[in-house]
C-alpha cells in the first residue's frame, strides 16, 4: 500500500478493521474491532517474545512496546513494529526470517 493512502484514508492503519460507508468490515461493532486488535497483540506477543519484547495496546490508538528493562516505545500501528523492536533491542527482529518462522510454527 503506498503512503499517500496514510494521508487520505485518515488515521487508522489500512489493515485495521475500520467501520466506515463503503468499507467492507466483518467487525462493524466497535467492541468487535476492539476484540480483533487485542487478538492481534496476543499473536505479536507471540511473536516479540522471541526478542524479549512485549506490546500493550494503548487506548485503542496506539501500541506500546516494552523490553524486560523496562524502556518502551510508542508506534501508532503495526506497520511500525519490526523497526521499532529493532531499535529498542538492538539487533535484527526479522519476522519472516525461515528459522524464526520454524520455531513460530511449532509452538
Amino acid at each position: 500500500m503506498c503512503s499517500l493512502c496514510g494521508i487520505l484514508g485518515g488515521n487508522e492503519h489500512w489493515a485495521d478493521a475500520v467501520a466506515r460507508p463503503g468499507v467492507f468490515t466483518r467487525n462493524v461493532e466497535r467492541v468487535d474491532r476492539r476484540r480483533e486488535r487485542a487478538n492481534r497483540v496476543r499473536i505479536a506477543n507471540t511473536m516479540l517474545a522471541r526478542f524479549g519484547l512485549t506490546l500493550a495496546d494503548w487506548q485503542g490508538a496506539s501500541f506500546v512496546l516494552s523490553t524486560r528493562t523496562g524502556k518502551s516505545e510508542i508506534i501508532e500501528d503495526l506497520g511500525h513494529l519490526w523497526p521499532a523492536a529493532e531499535r529498542l533491542c538492538g539487533r535484527v527482529c526479522d519476522p519472516l526470517d525461515r528459522a524464526f518462522i520454524a520455531v513460530a510454527e511449532e509452538d
